[in-house]
């Protein structure tokens, strides 16, 4: 699939299976990844594929940290993937389910952070706007604690747009069709009234509500006995559920929960203000520390299973990269980064690309090293054993001397504004002639003998 890699399945939902994934870059670079991908009998409904590309494209002009990015969209094979980051955390419907199990209560501090995040995270989403400085008008519709990751950084995600609702999306819903949770429902999206922000507010509220008491708030065997109580509005403050909470926090919920929508808070911005100022927020220490306690050992089962698929992104064989079924390795437990659970399918096998080891890499470059310094010892040796160079002679020695004559003008500023200044000439003085040199006179002997008169001449040159 492109630069990316799937391996086994994190969960699968209504709409999508959620996968591990690798992306690989050209130089060696690569990460984890969550890679969505669109059951095949959905593909072919242009609805539900228009509604995926949706979810990508709103998703993807969401910018805030807690809220799961979109990082990519990938088209094959008539298939449709969306590459998203990967949290290493764990949804919070498992971490309560977890505390019921471990009969322990979320702390009120801890419980506050979570949901100011989300609520953060929603009130970005509303902000969002478009190329044209125009709000998108988003609503998430689904916010529940399937939807909420809470990783073991402590920091808390909203994800799956799958079903928003924005103004200007290229294909809107069914008429009639009931997309969420009822559980999670306010009154006036039960009753098919327009959507508006207000809903992820109260549905914020719900999920809050739960998450100090350690329990449902519309519960029921049946999904039209969940719709009664949801639709009647029966609700308890929180305190009565749990005593460790103050009357204050009551407040704060119940106006979330107000059936009225204007009796709300305004946007989810205020709601989260207000539960900073009455509860306080715990640090993300904190609370990574109790997603530890409760959900530890899920997290390192799959840490082992990232650190495995990296081992085999790390030591797969050469080929071309193909994409079909294959058997992947099997996971302890899905990771919840879709909505809902389904029955699993057979995950996509992707071959990635053979890596050079590093030692082999080393060791061709030791190799080329070693002769390299071969050929350098040899050259060296021979200058050694070729003993001292003689020195060349001097080329220049004798060489006519040549003399460079420079006229210019006066050093004066005055002078040198008024005349003219002479363009600086070079002259060439050629070398002497050569002195012949004087022959030494034969003086030995100093004279010379008349042949006629047989007298002495001494040599006048010799006489000096």
């Amino acid at each position: 699939m492109g630069r990316y890699v799937l391996y086994g399945e994190l969960a699968s939902g209504g709409m999508a299976t959620v996968h591990f994934g690798r992306l690989s870059g050209p130089v060696g670079f690569s990460r984890t990844v969550a890679i969505k991908r669109l059951h095949p009998h959905f593909a072919k409904d242009p609805e539900f594929v228009t509604m995926f590309l949706d979810e990508a494209r709103l998703c993807g002009r969401i910018r805030h940290p807690n809220v799961v990015p979109t990082l990519d969209v990938v088209t094959t094979q008539g298939e449709i993937f969306i590459v998203m980051e990967y949290v290493a955390g764990e949804a919070l419907s498992k971490l309560m389910k977890a505390a019921t199990a471990k009969n322990v209560l979320m702390p009120p501090k801890v419980a506050a952070t979570i949901m100011s995040s989300v609520l953060h995270g929603l009130h970005a989403a509303h902000q969002t706007k478009d190329e044209h400085g125009r709000e998108l008008g988003i609503v998430h519709r689904d916010v529940s604690p399937q939807n909420i990751l809470v990783g073991a950084d402590g920091a808390a995600r909203v994800l799956d747009f799958g079903v928003a609702k924005a103004a200007g999306r290229m294909q809107t819903t069914r008429e009639g069709q009931l997309k969420g949770k009822i559980a999670y429902m306010p009154p006036e999206q039960l009753s098919g009234a327009p959507v508006t922000k207000q809903i992820d507010i109260y549905a914020a509220s719900v999920v809050l509500w739960e998450a100090l008491t350690g329990r449902r708030l519309f519960d029921g065997e049946t999904e039209a006995i969940v719709l009664a109580r949801a639709i009647e509005g029966c609700i308890d403050p929180p305190s009565n559920h749990n005593a460790f909470l103050e009357p204050a926090i009551d407040g704060v919920v119940l106006r979330g929960l107000a059936r009225d929508p204007a009796m709300r808070f305004t946007t989810a911005r205020e709601m989260a203000l207000a539960l900073e100022q009455t509860i306080g927020l715990a640090s993300p220490s904190e609370v990574g520390e109790w997603v530890e306690m409760v959900a530890g050992d899920e997290l390192h089962r799959r840490a082992q299973t990232i650190a495995e698929i990296e081992v085999a992104s790390l030591t797969a064989p050469t080929a071309e990269p193909k994409i079909g079924l294959g058997k992947q390795p099997v996971v302890a437990e899905p990771h919840s980064q879709v909505s809902s659970i389904s029955v699993s399918r057979p995950a996509i096998s992707l071959v990635p690309p053979r890596r050079v080891s590093a030692a082999k890499i080393m060791v061709t470059i030791f190799a080329l090293l070693a002769l390299i310094g071969g050929g350098l010892g040899a050259l060296a040796m021979r200058d050694v054993l070729a003993g001292p160079r003689q020195a060349e002679p001097n080329r220049f020695e004798g060489a006519p001397k040549r003399e460079i004559a420079m006229i210019g003008p006066a050093t004066a500023a005055g002078k040198a504004a008024k005349e003219p200044v002479a363009p600086v000439v070079t002259r060439v003085v050629p070398p002497p002639p050569p002195v012949a040199k004087k022959q030494q006179p034969q003086c030995d002997p100093p004279y010379t003998i008349d042949p006629a008169t047989g007298r002495k001449k001494y040599k006048m040159e010799c006489l000096h």
